[in-house]
């Protein structure tokens, strides 16, 4: 039974990225790019949010009474006398 050799392993753990590749230049272009994106991302999210409270503010404001009375937690036999 032959043994077989393990393949050597270079000493250089570290691999060429994309990011060694480019020029900083380009690579501050798109960094920069990324951190726009990323902030309209949350403004957007954000706005998103403020409409849906808005719509939620307007719904619990339109509601009718017997709508409000399904809602409500109060029992009538409480009060029966």
């Amino acid at each position: 039974m032959k043994k077989r050799k393990k393949p050597i392993q270079k000493n250089d753990d570290r691999k060429a990225t994309l990011k060694d590749s480019l020029d900083s230049d380009l690579l501050s272009k798109l960094q920069a790019t990324k951190k726009a994106l990323v902030d309209q991302e949350h403004v957007r999210r954000e706005e998103e949010q403020k409409k849906k409270e808005e719509e939620r503010r307007i719904r619990e404001k339109n509601k009718s009474f017997e709508e409000l009375f399904e809602e409500s937690s109060m029992n009538w036999k409480d009060y029966k006398k």
